[in-house]
């Protein structure tokens, strides 16, 4: 079954993003090299900083869509990447979220992944 694992940031807290109380790219990229060792790792990626998203909304089917540009002051929490594992069950994909550096200062969100 394969698994997503959501890491989640959130703005007001210390611990998220590059600083000296946070985890570091290279701690991310020590747990990516875990997985793919234990043969789990089935995909994943990184996002660029919330201010620099852009966002579509429609009202309705035929709305004119309505774009926003930069950041979100109503939301202080966001996706800041994936990670894709390919496991056996609910907690194994929990075992590996423990281990994700995303937990701390941030939330690791556990989703299955439907099968179409």
């Amino acid at each position: 079954m394969k698994y997503v694992l959501l890491l989640m940031g959130n703005l007001a807290d210390d611990r998220c993003g590059e600083t000296e109380e946070g985890p570091g790219p290279e701690e991310f990229m020590a747990f990516d090299a875990e997985l793919e060792k234990a043969g789990v790792l089935a995909g994943g990626f990184g996002l660029t900083d919330p201010e620099e998203g852009t966002s579509l909304s429609k009202a309705s089917r035929d709305a004119e869509p309505v774009i926003t540009a930069g950041p979100y002051a109503e939301s202080r929490e966001f996706v800041g990447g994936t990670i894709v594992l390919d496991v056996d069950s609910l907690d194994e994909a929990l075992a590996w979220a423990e281990k994700c550096p995303g937990a701390i200062g941030g939330r690791v969100e556990i989703r299955a992944m439907l099968e179409f």
